[in-house]
């Protein structure tokens, strides 16, 4: 028998989701006291945290062969280059 399921329970979804909430509260209350760089560090923290849970659960990564998760790292990886050349074309722009 396979010593993990193949899904997450219904427990831990409620769980992660309420996790995923309370990420969600930190963030719009550390835009509006924490400014300047550390700001933007700790919403770009909070976003990468709940970027991996909603991955990991919610795609059920967790419990998939080694071979979905490296298309989905892959996947990932191509739209975050996506995006950070768009960002670089903007700020070369006059």
């Amino acid at each position: 028998m396979n010593a993990h399921p193949s899904s997450p329970s219904p427990k831990v979804l409620t769980l992660v989701f309420a996790a995923l909430l309370g990420l969600l509260a930190l963030s719009a209350a550390s835009s509006r006291v924490i400014t300047g760089p550390w700001g933007s560090a700790l919403g770009l923290f909070l976003a990468v945290v709940k970027t991996t849970l909603i991955f990991v659960f919610f795609m059920r990564l967790r419990y998939q062969t080694g071979l979905v998760r490296l298309f989905a790292v892959a996947g990932f990886f191509w739209l975050s280059l996506i995006g950070l050349l768009t960002f670089a074309d903007y700020l070369t722009r006059g």
